[in-house]
């Protein structure tokens, strides 16, 4: 039988209302924005970007979570993956009793017609939704809206005989359920760049050709299979993960334009390129926002709050500290003491231990911003927090 899908919620958002506002509201954040997005404490003043925080796709999958819990209190619920990328709000989901794919007991072949699954708010690949079909499992469907707009294009690519050129993480549940997109019609084909190193390797390519092989074998996890690219370069598409870097987007979709350019010329570039905005006008708000604070004052560090692995709350650290030093803290608690903090460095991949992170004495003024997975509970703890330390500085 199949599965019944709810894709517009389950009539309860008032009935989840307050529990929402509990876990995930500030009313210290409330009141900095009442001000002028500006806090100040002693010597301190933080500086509260314009835009951050929760997006509405991610306000919208977490509330739906919540429905869902309320809706079937009976049932089996279980999330198809991190409902977004931050650990906070999935340790929650998982206080409310609600299970992820993966956990023991729950492996893809366990669901049955009893079960409720919850799509996150990156969507899920095409197989895998027809695996939960078959399963018949009750769905909720959380895929953001801007996730939706991406895959429209990538289909029509495909369906066009285009090869969608997916800027994003191959790794990255988003960009693999993108990818999968293009894999509906047949020859549909998919080709994915991390940056503008990668971007420049493919670029090359189109323009001298080469070995094949070599590609291949660097690019072996992020093409789509039998890929042919003397065959599958010839009329390409752009897309992109909808939280990567607008501006390196923008670079890399002109990179892959003058290639095609080259190799081609003007007369043939319209049959063989293809282009749309697909970066979410949310991640743009807030990346938009970073630069306006920065421009606006001088800043003695920053700090993004958000989870490691959230690729717009990373991009957001990029920004800062480009400018200022920037301490990237998965949340309040990373910020052990006036010596020391934990954080993740702009481009590594561990967390490590900072010290004499915090200047302590004279002025400070930080600049705060966090990802769209990021609850305005963590940023107001934060501050609280920052505060907290410079009231028991030597001088404050």
């Amino acid at each position: 039988m199949p599965s019944v899908i709810f894709k517009k919620g389950l009539e309860l958002k008032h009935a989840v209302a307050g529990i929402l506002a509990e876990n995930y509201q500030s009313p210290l954040v409330e009141q900095i924005k009442a001000d002028g997005f500006r806090y100040r404490a002693g010597r301190l003043t933080i500086h509260l970007a314009s835009e951050f925080g929760f997006c509405y796709g991610v306000d919208r999958a977490v509330d739906y979570a919540y429905q869902t819990r309320k809706r079937f209190p009976d049932r089996r619920v279980i999330l198809a993956g991190e409902i977004i990328h931050n650990p906070h709000v999935n340790e929650k989901l998982r206080a409310l009793q609600i299970a992820f794919l993966g956990d023991p007991g729950y492996a893809l072949g366990d669901l049955t017609p009893q079960d409720v699954v919850i799509i996150p708010a990156f969507g899920l690949p095409t197989a895998t939704l027809q695996a939960l079909d078959q399963r018949g499992c009750t769905l909720v469907d959380t895929t953001c809206g801007s996730v939706l707009n991406v895959w429209k294009n990538v289909k029509r690519y495909a369906q066009s005989g285009f090869t969608a050129v997916i800027h994003g993480k191959a790794w990255h549940e988003e960009t693999q359920a993108t990818a999968s997109q293009a894999l509906q019609s047949p020859g549909g084909r998919f080709f994915v760049v991390l940056n503008r190193e990668e971007a420049g390797v493919a670029c090359d390519y189109i323009r001298h050709g080469g070995e094949a092989a070599a590609l291949l074998d660097r690019f072996r996890h992020a093409v789509s299979p039998g890929f042919d690219p003397d065959r599958d370069f010839a009329r390409i598409g752009l897309a992109n993960q909808t939280t990567m870097l607008m501006s390196e987007s923008m670079a890399i979709g002109e990179m892959f334009r003058a290639a095609m350019r080259d190799r081609y010329g003007d007369e043939e570039l319209e049959d063989r390129f293809r282009a749309f905005d697909t970066i979410c006008s949310a991640t743009q708000d807030r990346q938009d926002a970073v630069a306006e604070l920065l421009g606006k004052q001088p800043l003695d560090l920053a700090l993004v709050v958000g989870g490691y692995n959230s690729s717009n709350t990373c991009n957001l650290a990029r920004l800062c500290a480009a400018q200022v030093p920037t301490y990237h803290i998965a949340g309040p608690e990373c910020l052990e003491s006036v010596d020391a903090i934990r954080y993740r460095p702009v481009g590594s991949k561990q967390e490590i231990t900072g010290r004499a992170w915090l200047p302590a004495t004279g002025p400070l003024a930080v600049g705060l911003t966090s990802g769209a997975s990021t609850p305005d509970s963590l940023v107001g703890a934060t501050i609280e927090r920052l505060a907290a330390f410079c009231r028991t500085a030597p001088d404050a």
